[in-house]
């Protein structure tokens, strides 16, 4: 990851009266970076819906709950109907695994980290995009999307054969559902213009996402993230920095920033240009076409 000496943030602590009130949606809210994010915002007083399958903090105030499984693109589309997208100050997409050792597919017969990792976003993205923050007032920032996956890697993407029909590779197929969600951040801020768009990328925080890549080995599993955490912040420690910056004045203006997880912003990765985005884009919304009706892609 390079650096972008374009923007520079200084890091304030997060004011209780910088966040209550606010409305705030993170899609992946139940587990890992999302359930992180969910409970500092709730805890100064936003307003938080989260998305997910298992629901752990019905005892926290100011949190809700969607159940959803957004490894179906027919799930996503419901999602994206039942958001109050109008009156949302921020959307933060965190719902993600690991490309399993063996290719698993999802009922609709799509890969399933693909699925899971990048195409839900796209489609939900797609379903609130035209309606994000009309009800806002006018004084507010406008509303802000987070796409958190791990942009500025370097990777292009290999088009042809996205949902790996013909050859399956799993570092192969995560890397384009990496890749998938840095264009996503660019053409999403290229298309909507009155909303900011940002791409996150974290880094190594230990949580549960590499369980499936790993095959379900609990020792290994429970080996690599031990190291993970032992170098790396925690999964609050990261909320707890990112969150001022989510809200921060400083972003107005300069959507599609891409963020590592110290808060300094990157530089998109070579190679993703805009004929490229728009192939990758278009073979993406084919792949959501096979499963989902034509005016929902």
């Amino acid at each position: 990851m390079k650096a972008d000496p374009s923007f520079k943030f200084s890091f304030l602590e997060l004011a209780d009266a910088d966040v209550r009130g606010k409305k705030v949606a993170v899609v992946g809210g139940t587990g890992g970076l999302g359930r992180a994010l969910a409970r500092v915002l709730a805890a100064r007083g936003a307003k938080v819906l989260v998305v997910g399958q298992t629901f752990r903090d019905a005892d926290k105030p100011h949190i809700e709950f969607v159940r959803a499984d957004l490894s179906l693109m027919n799930e996503a589309s419901r999602v994206g109907a039942l958001l109050p997208a109008e009156s949302l100050d921020l959307v933060v997409f965190t719902t993600g695994i690991f490309a399993a050792p063996k290719r698993q597919v999802t009922a609709e017969g799509l890969e399933r980290d693909l699925a899971v990792s990048f195409l839900s976003r796209l489609v939900i993205l797609r379903e609130i995009g035209p309606r994000l923050g009309r009800d806002l007032p006018a004084s507010s920032a406008g509303p802000r999307v987070f796409i958190m996956g791990y942009p500025g890697s370097g990777q292009a993407g290999k088009l042809g054969d996205l949902n790996a029909d013909k050859s399956y590779s799993a570092m192969s197929v995560h890397m384009n559902t990496v890749v998938g969600n840095e264009m996503l951040v660019l053409d999403t801020a290229r298309r909507l213009p009155n909303v900011g768009v940002f791409g996150l990328n974290p880094g190594l925080i230990k949580t549960d996402i590499r369980s499936n890549y790993l095959g379900g080995n609990k020792f290994l599993f429970a080996v690599v993230e031990g190291l993970i955490g032992m170098l790396n912040p925690t999964a609050e420690e990261y909320a707890e920095r990112m969150a001022p910056l989510m809200l921060s004045p400083a972003l107005e203006d300069r959507s599609g920033l891409l963020f590592n997880n110290k808060a300094r912003a990157i530089l998109p990765s070579v190679g993703l240009t805009a004929p490229h985005i728009k192939a990758f884009l278009s073979e993406s919304r084919a792949l959501v076409a096979r499963v989902k009706s034509p005016h929902l892609v």
